[in-house]
């Protein structure tokens, strides 16, 4: 079976299902990596945002509002991938059609290539942060040496199966410590609480500079970041109902339990400190800091798999190993000459077009696939209104987001042609 698995890892597996035999990832499997994939350091970061624009109650049921919604959607996906084996890119050439799906596809694989530079570009910092507070070291080589360090174990990680990743890193070694380094941080910034008084904190009014709604949009754009990536492992799983439960469960738990300690660990620290080092201040929080900069090594992973998954999409003869690879130097490379924080907002904007598209492909396949076509004109309308009702929501009710009105939209519109559809056919 490993043999077949690495054949099918290798050649075509973005257009062609999954043979059953090959789906061997069961709920634990879907659980842990999507438990792995949602802790970072970037989620902590996000979730200190919450503050001081909502009190603590408010942020809570942002947070937990927001990761099971969000979380959700990805189970969503999920469940479709793993019930017909089909990767991303193919749900999507199912969805709009084979030829106009290279468009949203090819975008995919820019803003993955983006995302991964960004993940080299946390663990460097991270890692710079931890060799100042050992070592006293401020020398930008240090900088330099770390992007190429984590960029080489990257390039490791992409030459070999994913399958076994999951199976034997990310499940049995990697789940434990991550959660042991999360209980800890937790318990630590917990005690902080405690001793500044948790009642006061838990009354303390929110400035108002953020609404609730805008919360839980900033949530939900965690999760539904890695929708264009979720059904590129799912198509490996043994049970659709359970791969979703699996990644449905494991997501919200991560996300959740991440945000929530971001705004913990921001309420109870000066107003000058950064997240970093804030972590490293506490008790045993280089270790559990250590642990959680290597657990980024995964979401990095993810992100260069699904890119290599896209990019034999648009060119089938591009084994997904070596696509894997290619992007591994590319987003290194990117990470040491390009200018990150400009590159910010254009990376953000292009993953805006993903909430849209998901809405229409959960619409399109959770009845089942429709017939393959190379147009889909339709749902490919659905999409492009759906972009443009993102990007209205951030003009006209920046207070209310522009996720969930975007998603609803296409939800509704793409449901609504799918059902026509299946009358008339």
């Amino acid at each position: 079976m490993a043999a077949q698995t690495a054949t099918h890892d290798a050649a075509h597996a973005s257009t062609a299902s999954v043979p059953p035999g090959e789906r061997i990832l069961g709920f634990g499997d879907a659980l842990a990596l999507w438990f792995s994939l949602g802790v970072g350091l970037l989620v902590m970061q996000v979730g200190a945002y919450l503050r001081p624009g909502l009190s603590l109650p408010q942020a809570l049921l942002a947070i937990v509002g927001g990761s099971v919604l969000g979380a959700g959607l990805l189970a969503a996906v999920a469940g479709i991938g793993s019930r017909h084996g089909l990767s991303s890119s193919a749900l999507i050439g199912r969805s709009l059609g084979q030829r106009f799906a290279l468009l949203p596809v090819a975008l995919n694989v820019v803003q993955l290539l983006g995302w991964t530079a960004f993940e080299l570009v946390v663990m460097r910092d991270g890692t710079r942060t931890i060799v100042a507070h050992v070592w006293g070291g401020h020398a930008a080589w240090i900088g330099t040496a770390a992007t190429l360090a984590w960029g080489a174990l990257l390039l490791v990680l992409a030459s070999g199966r994913m399958v076994g990743l999951v199976r034997r890193f990310v499940s049995r070694a990697a789940m434990p410590l991550i959660v042991l380094s999360l209980l800890w941080l937790t318990l630590q910034f917990g005690l902080k609480a405690q001793a500044l008084g948790l009642e006061a904190l838990w009354a303390r009014r929110g400035d108002g500079s953020m609404t609730l709604p805008a919360a839980i949009d900033l949530v939900v754009a965690m999760p539904v970041s890695w929708l264009p990536l979720v059904a590129d492992y799912a198509r490996y799983g043994r049970h659709a109902a359970g791969t979703a439960r699996g990644t449905w469960i494991g997501y919200a738990l991560a996300n959740i339990w991440c945000y929530a300690l971001g705004v913990l660990v921001i309420s109870v620290s000066p107003s000058e400190t950064d997240m970093l080092s804030t972590l490293l201040l506490a008790q045993g929080g280089l270790l559990a800091l250590g642990f959680i900069l290597v657990d980024e090594l995964d979401n990095a992973y993810g992100d260069v798999h699904s890119g290599a998954v896209s990019s034999n999409f648009l060119w089938g003869t591009l084994s997904i190993r070596r696509a894997g690879m290619g992007l591994v130097v590319l987003a290194t490379v990117a990470a040491l000459v390009l200018p990150m924080h400009a590159l910010e907002p254009f990376l953000l904007t292009l993953s805006s077009v993903f909430v849209p598209l998901f809405g229409v492909v959960i619409a399109q396949l959770a009845p089942g696939l429709p017939p393959q076509r190379h147009w889909r004109w339709g749902a490919m309308l659905t999409w492009l209104l759906g972009i443009a009702v993102f990007q209205a929501g951030t003009v006209w009710w920046p207070n209310w987001g522009s996720a969930l009105p975007s998603l609803a939209f296409t939800l509704l519109v793409a449901g609504l042609l799918r059902w026509r559809e299946a009358r008339t056919t």
